[in-house]
C-alpha cells in the first residue's frame, strides 16, 4: 500500500498537514525536533568522552607500582610466619 504513494501523495499529505496543524504549529514542531536532535547527539558525544576516559583511567591503574627496594612481599610473609 506504501509502496505507491510516489511524489503527488507526498504532496497531497503536505498540503493536509499544513491545513489541519498551520504553519506556526509546524514551525514550532520542527523546531522542537531540531533541539531534540542537538540533545542526542550532545548525550551520544558525552558517552563516548565518559567511555575514552574510563578506558584511559584503567590503562594508568594496570601500570605496576614501583616497590620500594627493602620490601618484598615474599620476604614479609616469611618475618609474619617467623614472629608467629
Amino acid at each position: 500500500m506504501l509502496n505507491n504513494i510516489g511524489l503527488p501523495g507526498l504532496l497531497l499529505i503536505a498540503v493536509v498537514v499544513l491545513v489541519l496543524f498551520g504553519r506556526g504549529k509546524i514551525s514550532s514542531l520542527m523546531g522542537e525536533v531540531g533541539k531534540g536532535i542537538t540533545s542526542f547527539k550532545k548525550g551520544i558525544n558525552e558517552g563516548q568522552d565518559e567511555i575514552k576516559n574510563a578506558s584511559e583511567e584503567e590503562a594508568k591503574d594496570i601500570t605496576p607500582q614501583r616497590t620500594d627496594a627493602g620490601t618484598h612481599p615474599a620476604t614479609d610473609l616469611k618475618t609474619e610466619k617467623d614472629k608467629v
